[in-house]
């Protein structure tokens, strides 16, 4: 599998943002994306979900130049920026909920995920109660829990504690190979941890940093 970035430009109130940005990213890699706050990188990772239109340029998957005006990459998991969900429901109810609208999951496999994130103790608590932690935990969960092809992280580590970090990093690891993982985050011994290639991004420009 094959994800392009090709020539993508975006401006907001006239503000470069992102200036002719182009990477490939492709199967069995984790992407790491650096760079300071307001740098563009999640503005990227929400044109590549769809959630905001490129300016110009393009987003292709395996040869297949997307209209995200139409449609949206087929297999995306994501969790960029702050997790929201519905605070009346637990955190197992609003898995549940989102896992309805594609149907591609059981109760068992939303627990795995719940698991994973060492969250299975507060699977029946209000979203309401939960901590920063607890949210961004449930976020992660709900970014891999149907298992897509592709897996977008931005700042996933943040407010979680040394032994859910230390667990997620290992589980990230385990499943790269059949995915494109992109992950992006200030903090630099996360990235130079878990990434293959780690790409810049300061003031609307990207560079491709290293290759492992």
């Amino acid at each position: 599998m094959k994800l392009e970035v090709v020539n993508i430009n975006k401006k907001f109130k006239g503000n470069i943002v992102l200036n002719n940005v182009n990477m490939t990213l492709e199967t069995g890699n984790i992407y790491g994306f650096s760079g300071r706050n307001g740098s563009g990188k999640s503005i990227l990772l929400k044109i590549i979900s769809g959630l905001y239109l490129a300016d110009s340029g393009d987003i292709i998957l395996d040869n297949k130049k997307y209209d995200f005006k139409k449609e949206f990459l087929p297999s995306l998991g994501a969790l960029i920026e702050e997790p929201k969900f519905f605070t009346g429901m637990s955190g197992y109810e609003n898995l549940k909920f989102l896992s309805r609208i594609k149907n591609k999951i059981d109760d068992k496999t939303i627990l795995k995920y719940l698991d994973i994130v060492n969250l299975i103790d507060e699977k029946d608590k209000k979203y309401s109660k939960y901590s920063l932690g607890m949210k961004q935990k449930l976020g992660i969960s709900a970014a891999l829990m149907e298992d897509d092809d592709i897996i977008i992280l931005d700042e996933p580590f943040n407010g979680i504690e040394e032994q859910t970090v230390i667990k997620l990093k290992e589980y990230l690891k385990t499943i790269k190979s059949n995915k494109i993982i992109i992950l992006s985050t200030h903090i630099k011994e996360d990235l130079e941890e878990l990434s293959d290639v780690i790409y810049h991004f300061d003031n609307g420009n990207v560079r491709r940093e290293n290759e492992v």
